[in-house]
Formats: structure tokens, sequence, C-alpha cells
């Protein structure tokens, strides 16, 4: 059990040179830190390498800085000494700052991280302290004083206000997306306000009598008090942004509070982030916890705000390595020259925004998740990732971690884009619409479910030991499983058809692949050259008609080559499902449809057909891949010679050299059951 020093979270700081700035019009909340607005990142507090402590004269001048983040359940490494004023007895060590209550032995007083024999392992703790005279401010969470008529003093203000309250949705959306209510604070504090109360949730007023009653419940009278870290939290460190130590003081108020009236949250990481947003925003901690209560208990299905859960945390991080799959292409290849792993690196896409951004870009994105919900922070964070490929492109070798490489660069965004360039990027982007992104939310979850993946700890890697090919190599295949989906990339290929097994016959291909899908062609030539293709949908749906073939697919079926070079193939537009009205699954509701397995929702968000494009067709005497402007493959029914030419349908140039002989062609296909 670690026990944390209360007074600690605003003891002297070390020396620092510091640039301060203005953020919007500045925050002048009683949680407000207007002097630390200017910091540049987001950091834990502990670092062996930075902690070093001065007992010396406490009286010398020195510059007192506040880092932007703290952790519930360590000291500040940065801390130049304590402050030896009579009202604490702090002991100082190497590893952690350990507070002894006069009184009484403390049993967390142990200079061991873990704690000592007779503490409770593994319980991390976090303290809720006394807040300094010097940082009570008597002004309400707005810029002015709770008797200060504000219209009166900032009239520009109250007609944009006015504006805000009279504009629908869509006016809202575009006044959010160009920064209409940025200034001043108090603006933006109102306009918060007025979009949380439209959100469609079960949260209601009574909000602020249940915080008032929970706090004292919980923290009752003491000033000082120490509780268990929400579980919801993943390292305990709150982005601190521009609040002082009050402002962090009623964050972690406001966090444990929530960790008692919302008991099904279990996995939250960005919460105490956009706790500590609105919290800037916000009249006081009720407020605040009535807006985090909206976010939290929303009940539109396709306006998503926040996951509660690793499974649906995961769900959503699966989206987004699908859509930088689509949208930075180039991607990949960096990190997967390193041989790092991809997932891990998507992995960090929300935080990207809540926790490294600087404050400034933070509230512009916090302007349009409240009006957009989720869908937002995916064209963020796939803005700020292909931002990322352009100026990391020419150090690749000299990368060693591009996962603290990317958070270092969203910390320092500034220097390669403003927000408005950010923004005109990242709205640039077509991304699917809300009802497929919910869609293929579910179906991931469903992935996530039948693989028996609920925790963080429940998660494991794909494993590629069982895999045999005379096609690829096991590396080459990982290359591949990197491109598919991600709720198919869960599970492991499973080889059903290969030439040198089954013989070359397309009937036998047919014979073997049909009734399970998705499937990945792999083909390799004569001349050594290996391409492919991945075809999501069931080759059972190919039937000739009076017309001629009959093309089916979707838009996430693409091809590929991996030798000579490797390359993959695929419109930019993502159409997850085709979302037809001809196509029954894909209503406007989400759940299961009636008399489908779990399994087989698992693998519906591919199954509608966009019939204007054409994608996979074939008979018993020959196969197509593409159909626009050329076959990206067309094979014989003998599966000895094929041939392959540019292909609109996947923007693709030929894979191979034209027409060619095959040396050995397999189908491997995902096995849900």
């Amino acid at each position: 059990m670690l026990q944390v020093t209360p007074n600690i979270a605003c003891a002297h700081f070390g020396s620092a040179n510091v640039n301060v700035r203005n953020v919007e019009d500045g925050d002048n909340s009683q949680y407000a830190d207007q002097a630390n607005c200017g910091r540049t990142r987001s950091r834990s507090l502990y670092s062996s390498e930075e902690t070093k402590y001065s007992t010396g004269n406490t009286d010398k001048d020195r510059s007192h800085i506040r880092p932007r983040s703290r952790s519930f359940y360590v000291c500040d490494t940065d801390d130049a000494g304590t402050a030896d004023d009579g009202k604490r007895n702090t002991k100082v060590t190497g590893k952690l700052l350990i507070k002894s209550h006069k009184g009484k032995s403390s049993k967390w007083a142990s200079e061991e991280l873990p704690g000592n024999k007779e503490s409770l392992k593994g319980v991390s703790m976090m303290t809720i302290s006394k807040v300094d005279n010097w940082e009570i401010s008597s002004s309400s969470g707005m810029k002015y004083s709770q008797y200060v008529d504000w219209e009166k003093i900032d009239p520009e203000a109250a007609i944009c206000y006015r504006k805000i309250l009279s504009s629908d949705h869509y006016e809202l959306k575009a006044m959010g997306r160009t920064g209409f209510w940025s200034m001043p604070h108090t603006l933006r504090s109102k306009a918060y306000q007025h979009i949380i109360h439209s959100i469609e949730s079960t949260s209601t007023s009574a909000d602020v009598i249940t915080y008032h009653g929970l706090v004292g419940r919980i923290f009752g009278e003491f000033q000082t008090s120490t509780h268990p870290l929400p579980k919801f939290m993943e390292n305990g460190e709150i982005p601190r942004f521009c609040l002082n130590k009050a402002g962090l003081n009623a964050v972690k108020r406001i966090l444990i509070c929530i960790n008692h009236h919302f008991p099904d949250v279990s996995f939250c990481p960005i919460l105490s982030a956009l706790v500590s947003l609105l919290l800037h925003f916000s009249e006081d901690e009720a407020q605040c916890f009535h807006s985090i209560s909206s976010l939290l208990s929303y009940t539109d299905p396709f306006k998503h705000y926040i996951d509660r859960t690793f499974l649906t945390s995961h769900a959503s991080c699966m989206i987004f390595g699908d859509l930088a799959n689509k949208y930075c292409r180039g991607i990949w290849k960096l990190i997967a020259s390193s041989h790092q792993n991809l997932f891990e690196f998507y992995s960090d896409w929300i935080m990207w925004i809540f926790a490294d951004l600087p404050f400034a870009y933070a509230i512009r994105v916090l302007d349009v998740y409240l009006m957009e919900g989720y869908k937002v922070l995916y064209c963020v964070a796939l803005a700020l990732l292909s931002l990322y490929k352009v100026s990391m492109s020419s150090r690749v070798p000299h990368v060693d971690d591009f996962r603290q490489d990317m958070k270092n660069f969203v910390q320092n965004v500034g220097r390669h884009s403003t927000i408005d360039s950010l923004f005109q990027r990242a709205f640039s982007i077509q991304l699917p619409t809300r009802k497929e992104l919910t869609y293929l939310f579910n179906a991931n979850k469903d992935a996530l479910i039948h693989k028996d993946i609920h925790n963080k700890s429940s998660f494991q890697d794909m494993g590629f030991r069982a895999f045999s090919s005379s096609v690829v190599t096991e590396t080459e295949m990982r290359v591949v499983w990197a491109w598919i989906p991600e709720r198919f990339a869960l599970f492991s290929p499973v080889q059903l058809f290969a030439t040198n097994v089954h013989g070359r016959s397309l009937s036998s291909f047919y014979s073997r692949v049909e009734g399970q899908d998705p499937t990945v062609l792999l083909l390799k030539t004569a001349d050594e050259e290996i391409c492919g293709a991945f075809l999501s949908s069931d080759w059972a749906q190919k039937n000739c008609d009076e017309k001629g073939f009959k093309f089916f697919g979707t838009g996430e079926c693409f091809v590929f080559t991996l030798r000579p070079g490797v390359e993959r193939y695929q419109r930019t537009v993502l159409q997850i499902s085709g979302m037809s009205d001809k196509c029954s699954l894909m209503s406007t509701h989400v759940d299961r449809p009636t008399g489908v397995s779990q399994n087989q929702r698992c693998k519906f968000a591919s199954f509608c057909t966009d019939s204007n494009i054409k994608f996979m067709a074939g008979d018993d005497e020959t196969l197509f891949i593409g159909g626009d402007g050329g076959h990206a493959l067309h094979l014989q029914a003998d599966l000895s010679a094929g041939c392959s030419e540019h292909c609109d349908t996947f923007e693709s140039p030929p894979l191979c050299r034209g027409c060619f002989k095959i040396q050995s062609l397999e189908a491997d296909v995902i096995i849900w059951d």
C-alpha cells in the first residue's frame, strides 16, 4: 500500500525557467493556476532520474512551477524540499514521500514502495489534502464573482451566449469547430453547461444533491483523508493542466465520488483528464460531477461519449486501429520496421488527445467532443497520426520507442501545426457514419467476448506458432495480419486450401472455403512473386445470372503484394458494411439480428454489399478479384495460371508481371467456433 503526502502537491518545486503565456483569456476559477497555463507537457511524478531534494535554506528565491500531471501515489520528483511550517511532519526519501501522522503510528510509514508486511499489498492510495489559505479564492468557477452581472461587464460575450442559446444542433456543431465560444472563459463555461444539458442521458439536476451527499459520507469533516485509487484509473495520473492545488484536490474528490456512484465503471483512462478539463469551466465541484455524470450515463445509441470497461475501451481502440490502417497507410511500415507492436502503439490513441495535447489544443477538442461525441476523437487522433508520420519519416532509424516518441510529438504539436490547421486536417477525413461505427463497435465487442477478453490480464497477442505455409513466411503472415480488421486479427489463421495438398482445381477451392469468411488468399508465381487478397465475404454468395457474374464483397476487401515489394491497396473510404436500405442487418438497431448467433454477428459487419463496387466474383471456370477498370487478380479453373492488371476497385497497379504461372496458392480463413 502506498501512502501519499497531501501537502506535497504544492510544495517547493525545483528552479526552472518557464515562459508564461496566456491560454485563451485566462481562468479566474478558484481551481485555476493561471501562471501554470503555459506548461508544455504531462508527466508522471515518479522518476528515479529526477528525484532530487534539497533540505537547505528554504528562504532562497525559487520558481514554483507546478507540473501538468500528478500521480495519486507518488511524490513530485521536481520538489526541491519540504516546507518546515510546523503544520506537518514529512519524511523525504529517494523513492517516495511518506507522511507520518502525529499522535499515532502509521503502518504505511515505510520507505519501500510496495509497503511493509502489515500493509494491504497491491492497493494504491490517494490523499485529499488541506488547501493552503493563499490558494483559496472567493470567486466562483466562472470568470467573475457570483455577485457580478457578467452580461453587463462583458456585453459582447453575452450577445454570443444568446446566439448559442438560439442555435440548433448543426449550428452549434459549426460554432464548436470554429472556436466560437473559446473566449472569454465565462462564455465557454456557459456554453458547456448549455451543451451538456442537451445531452441525452439519465443524469439530472439531482446530481448536485447526490454529490454533496457523497462528499459528506465519504470525506466527512476531515480536511485530509486517504482513499483507495479509483479502480477505473489505469496509472493514477491526473493531467493537471492549469489547476492549482485546490483544483487538484477537487478532481480527486470528484473521481472518488464517481467511483462510488458508478460502480460499473471499471476501466476509463480518460476520466481523470475529462474531470480536470471540465473543472476549469465549472462553477463548483458539484456542477463538474453533474457534467461527468451526463457523459457517463448518455442514452443516445449513436453518440458515443465514454467507455466504461476494458471491453468497450478495447473495442474502440480496435476501431481506431482499423481507421489508422485505412487512412494512415504508411505508419505501419515505419513501426513494423522496428519490430515494435503496432496495436500497442495504437492503444494510446485517446490519451494523445486528453493527456498529451497542450491545454489550448485540448479544450478546443473538448468543444467539439461535447457536441459530436467519440467520432470527432477518431478524426483528431488520425490527424495527429498523419502529422507524426510526416515528421518522423526521415528519422525512423533513430527512434527506439515509437510510443514515447508519439507522446513527445503530441506534447509539442504546436511546433508542427496550429489548432485550426489540425482541425482542418481532421475534419477533411471522411469517416464511416455513426451507424457503421456503432455496428463495428458491437462486432468488436462480440469478438473480444468470444475470445474471452474482458480485462487487460486476459488479453494476449495472437500467436503464429502453429502456422504453416509454402507461400509466405511467418513474418510475412504477420504483416498481412496487421492489415486485416482488428476483430479478425484476434484469431489465428487456419489453412483450408493449398494446391500442393488439395490439387489444382477451382471447384475444390470453392468446396473448401464456402461457408467461411473472411478469406485470405495467398499466391506465389513461378517468378517467386507473392501477392494476395483479403476477401471479407463468403464465397457461397457467388452465382452467375443472366447479366453475367455477380460481384459481391465489402469495402473491407483489399489486395496486397509481399514480394518483391510490400504494399496494400484498398479504397480510401472505409465502407464497413455498405449500409444500404436493402440490407436488413444494418438497420438502425444495433442489437443482434434475429436468428443470428453471436459468432455470426462478429462477422456481420462485413456482410452487406455495396453493389456499385466490384470486389469479388467467380464460378467454376474462373475467379475474379476486383472488376472496375480491370481485374486485380484473374485465376483460371485449373489454378495453373492467371493475370493481374490495374484495378480501380482497389486503386491498385498490377500485383505481379501481367500474366503469370501459379507456383502455389493457399486460402486461409478465420474459424470462430
